[in-house]
């Protein structure tokens, strides 16, 4: 068993089943209140983490380039296990390693209240992400396994509501106990959060979600996986060097190796089948891999922006960053409900749009920029966020079998970790060709808002990109309890 086919991808039926396994109303409830807590967690942790970069920055002298690696740690990490993961909680069950991933998570976040360096800070960082890449593997699929097409937008939507909440109070919370507590205290926040959700997951979550049990591990194309993300993303922090030229051709290299090997596994570990056989799950995941890799460095570029060159506290820049998700979070569950009666597609290239125009306002950035006009870009983009993100993934999640769930929702989850991953190393490359590997300090601050003015036009072109991705999937109706016709 598992032996490698010469010719075509295969995957054998009597292996992977799909159990129909009936879930209650309170049941759908307990898992979707397990899930909001967990998507709460995460990027509470992400955005509360970038309002304090300014303080670790002081505390271990970093310069601009190490301190952009405190955040991309976490996310390359992340993005690295996040596709394994999703497959080996396929064979293994989603619910187990859902428990280890938040039991990792709120260790890590303990830690990180302790280390005494910036190497063990991104060391912990790593390990923080290692634990979210089983949580983002499983959540979401976790959700689609339960909610059927019809009621699956709405849940989706209340999920990524709580993704937005955890944006929203991030900085914010993030703000008040950087200025009160020091940047430590932050971390403290996600523990008694990761102790509620193991202690809930296991006196209230029965059964489990395996629907590829015994199938064989692609541990060789998961290292290939894992190395090409390592050598593209370190690549971009090494530039304009010519080694992080080098290392960027060799993680393009080892794409390709990886994509010519994976066509030719029986069990891959990403299913590029799901790719070639559904446009709409093709041009749905590009769509979202743009969206954030357009968006996700605007709040760790404003946050430091903020606090250097307009010389805000961290509490009054966590204030002023939590207009975008706010708007966001007040918008997705009406968009996850709009999308389970309208094309998804629709919704989610909308939203792409009035993104763009965000963006593209925050280009125009200077030490004179009033506040107002910052806030208002900041809406602008969160009303085109939280118009784009479920719609767009209820049309992923709606354009594959059962069976695939727990590898779509590791892509999902993948092309929004990899996006954000690539964002800021779009932030990392700017900063280390216009200001360099010194720590920012006040003569330094007109080559700081040159290099999140060239940032900003190339995420402003890249949501343009993604504009053309959303719009050119077919269409996709997923009402009805028929499902996928895939």
């Amino acid at each position: 068993m598992g032996a490698a086919s010469p010719d075509k991808n295969t995957e054998s039926p009597a292996i992977c089943h799909v159990p129909d396994r009936p879930v209650t109303k309170t049941g759908k409830l307990i898992i979707l209140f397990i899930a909001v807590l967990a998507g709460f967690l995460t990027p509470f942790d992400g955005s509360a983490v970038n309002v304090a970069l300014p303080a670790i920055g002081t505390a271990f002298h970093m310069d601009a380039v190490a301190l952009s690696w405190v955040a991309t740690a976490y996310l390359l990490s992340a993005v690295l296990f996040l596709v394994p993961f999703g497959k080996i909680a396929d064979i293994y069950g989603r619910k187990k390693i859902f428990l280890i991933g938040i039991t990792i998570f709120g260790a890590a976040s303990f830690l990180m209240t302790l280390v005494p360096s910036a190497a063990m800070l991104i060391a912990v960082r790593i390990i923080q992400g290692f634990g979210a890449s089983m949580i983002y593997g499983t959540s979401v699929a976790i959700v689609t396994s339960v909610f059927p097409p019809g009621e699956r937008g709405k849940a989706l939507g209340i999920y990524t509501t709580a993704v937005y909440l955890g944006l929203t109070v991030g900085p914010f919370l993030g703000g008040i106990m950087t200025d009160a507590f020091g940047w430590r205290s932050i971390f403290y926040i996600n523990i008694p959060i990761a102790v509620a959700t193991v202690a809930i997951v296991i006196a209230r979550l029965e059964g489990e979600w395996l629907e590829c049990e015994g199938e064989k591990f692609d541990l060789a194309g998961s290292v290939l996986y894992g190395l090409a993300l390592v050598a593209v993303m370190y690549g971009f922090s090494e530039l304009p060097s010519a080694y992080g030229g080098i290392l960027i051709l060799a993680g393009i290299i080892l794409a390709v190796a990886f994509v010519l090997f994976e066509q030719r596994q029986q069990y891959p570990v990403l299913s590029l089948r799901l790719f070639s056989e559904s446009r709409v799950f093709t041009f749905s995941s590009l769509a979202a891999l743009i969206n954030y890799s357009a968006t996700f460095a605007v709040s760790f570029l404003l946050s430091l922006y903020l606090q250097y060159t307009k010389g805000f506290s961290p509490e009054d820049t966590g204030i002023i960053l939590v207009a975008a998700p706010l708007v966001q979070a007040a918008i997705a569950p009406f968009a996850g409900r709009l999308s389970d009666r309208i094309e998804p597609g629709i919704i989610a290239s909308a939203g792409m749009g009035i993104s763009t125009f965000g963006v593209f306002m925050l280009v125009f950035l200077s030490g004179t920029t009033p506040l107002w006009y910052i806030v208002i870009a900041l809406v602008v983009l969160g009303a085109g966020f939280g118009l784009f993100s479920s719609p767009n993934t209820n049309a992923i999640m709606s354009s594959v079998k059962k069976k695939y769930y727990g590898v779509a929702s590791g892509i999902v989850s993948t092309m929004r970790l990899l996006g954000q991953m690539l964002s800021m190393g779009i932030a990392t490359m700017t900063f280390a060709i216009v200001i360099g590997r010194v720590e920012i300090t006040p003569e330094l601050y007109p080559e700081f808002n040159a290099s999140i003015h060239y940032a900003f036009i190339i995420f402003t072109v890249l949501c343009l990109l993604g504009i053309y991705a959303s719009l050119i999937r077919h269409e996709q109706r997923n009402i009805g309890p028929a499902g996928p016709a895939m």
